[in-house]
């Protein structure tokens, strides 16, 4: 990992994703969460004050020692108990059918191996475990996929691996989830960055 990725993208990651716009978003993606949850790409915790009363414990799961860092007041005005429990969402320190609920949040679009990734969140959930998940990646219209497509490469290389051109819901049926809610839409700006998939898949 160079310094670019080490010190200047979690904090260009920490800006961008701790935008008041997105709140609304982070406070629908948390709703109903209850028990111990699992956290993949946890970044620098802007989830955190959207967890309701009902969530007993989080495990969070953060590469990136500057992200977890960042995390510092929010972890501080939390109630929740929150542990940095794991480094690699592709391979989760955590016994089988360990947790209630996982939430990954704009973190599907950059692991190097997301079916990996979904096969362990999937293997840790109890069975009837709910995955709230909230991701950009492929549109639903064609002309604007094919933006995605060319502006892909610039992506992977300025955002730390990061795809526009994942497509969440079928990686999740691959994966062996079943898809309960769903909400395809774009957010406002640029339509190839944000065209998110907001929803609920049960393990």
């Amino acid at each position: 990992m160079g310094a670019y990725e080490k010190y200047v993208l979690p904090r260009l990651i920490n800006s961008v994703c701790g935008s008041r716009s997105l709140q609304r978003l982070r406070s629908r993606v948390c709703e109903g969460l209850a028990g111990d949850v699992v956290e993949i790409g946890f970044g620098s915790g802007h989830n955190l004050p959207f967890y309701p009363p009902a969530v007993t414990s989080i495990a969070a799961v953060e590469p990136s020692d500057l992200s977890w860092k960042l995390a510092g007041e929010r972890l501080a005005a939390t109630t929740i108990p929150v542990s940095r429990s794991g480094l690699d969402g592709q391979s989760l320190p955590f016994g089988d059918a360990s947790y209630d609920a996982a939430v990954s949040t704009w973190t599907l679009c950059t692991i190097p191996d997301v079916s990996a990734a979904l096969g362990e969140v999937r293997r840790v959930l109890k069975p009837g475990g709910q995955l709230h998940f909230l991701e950009h990646g492929l549109a639903p219209d064609e002309s604007v996929r094919r933006w995605q497509r060319r502006l892909d490469p610039l992506q992977q290389r300025i955002a730390g691996g990061c795809h526009f051109t994942r497509p969440i819901a079928d990686l999740l049926t691959d994966a062996g989830f079943t898809i309960r809610e769903l909400d395809v839409f774009y957010e406002a700006g640029p339509q190839f960055a944000g065209a998110d998939s907001l929803g609920i898949a049960i393990s």
